[in-house]
């Protein structure tokens, strides 16, 4: 009818998110985006969901494996940031869920997987905001020692934490890093000893080679990049904001930040793959400890598209080695 005003959609995302003309966002059923069939269950894992963020609802699923319970050592905790372009995923669903499980056994480690509020609701930075929250919220329990959560106070040893995340979430760990290296976000006793980005959710005004001639049958297209990119950070903003790009020219000088030792893995069949590399090589050339391991052929995000099978077990085998250097 004439006049008629009714909201319509400006933006669509996969037609699972959809910005309407009114400002206002409907999701579709992000389970459309997961695995078929089950995953193989990890056995000898308890997990449980504990809320750090009262007033945002946020949560954190811990992730502990039983052997520890029964011999009474303390492990290591690895944060861990979900993937999904800060629009997508959750810290529950079953590829990120599967790949926690995994590193929960097999490090073995305390796995704290960390729910962070998404775009275009929440535009960037809240996300990183919710990270540096959860960082406050684990700071004061390792400052609770027996009184802390009881898992936590069983099994994680705070002095050797490390954070870690997958695609945006690993976008989202450097940033932490970064403010926990230069002293804005106070963590102590917390000690965080190390980060690991894995397929690196970055980008930049200026195209790569990758980005230019991507690789063939890329799960991640550069066109569902820059929507991503579009539809979380402030509007308006380019794609050498301080949170897309690191090294953009609005980017902090990382050369008098004091890093802890990285791990940055970069599947060569991403398009995104010319910015884990670049990101190692800066870090390099700034003297600061990365370590850097390709995988050939390998898709954005395979350490949860595909959670078990021989790229997995490697990565499995790389993180470990990472986290317990003295094996």
């Amino acid at each position: 009818m004439a006049g008629d005003t009714a909201p319509h959609v400006v933006e669509d995302l996969l037609g699972l998110v959809q910005i309407l003309s009114d400002g206002s966002v409907v999701r579709g059923d992000e389970s459309v985006l997961g695995p078929k069939e089950p995953f193989p269950d990890v056995p000898g894992v308890e997990w449980k969901d504990v809320v750090y963020h009262a007033a945002h609802g946020l949560r954190v699923r811990v992730y502990r494996p039983t052997s520890v319970v029964a011999g009474g050592d303390k492990l290591p905790v690895l944060v861990y940031f979900h993937g999904g372009g800060y629009c997508l995923g959750s810290f529950a669903q079953p590829t990120f869920h599967a790949f926690c499980l995994r590193a929960a056994a097999e490090l073995p480690a305390v796995v704290l997987s960390v729910q962070y509020r998404r775009a275009p609701e929440h535009r960037l930075p809240a996300a990183i905001d919710d990270g540096a929250a959860f960082l406050s919220w684990l700071r004061g329990q390792a400052e609770l020692g027996a009184g802390a959560d009881p898992w936590l106070a069983e099994s994680a040893c705070f002095a050797r934490t490390f954070l870690s995340g997958v695609s945006a979430g690993a976008n989202l760990s450097h940033h932490l890093i970064v403010q926990v290296g230069s002293a804005r976000l106070a963590v102590s006793p917390v000690r965080v000893v190390g980060y690991v980005l894995l397929s690196a959710f970055f980008t930049g005004a200026e195209r790569t080679a990758a980005e230019t001639d991507p690789p063939a049958d890329v799960f991640l297209p550069l066109e569902l990049s820059d929507q991503l990119w579009h539809m979380s950070l402030p509007v308006g903003a380019s794609r050498d904001h301080p949170v897309a790009n690191p090294f953009g020219p609005e980017s902090p000088n990382l050369a008098p930040v004091e890093l802890p030792p990285a791990l940055v893995v970069a599947p060569l069949g991403d398009v995104l793959r010319d910015r884990s590399l670049g990101y190692a090589a800066r870090l390099k050339d700034m003297g600061k400890d990365v370590e850097l391991v390709e995988f050939e052929r390998q898709q954005h995000g395979f350490s949860v598209l595909q959670p078990f099978g021989e790229a997995a077990d490697e990565l499995m085998r790389v993180l470990r080695r990472f986290v317990y250097p003295a094996r």
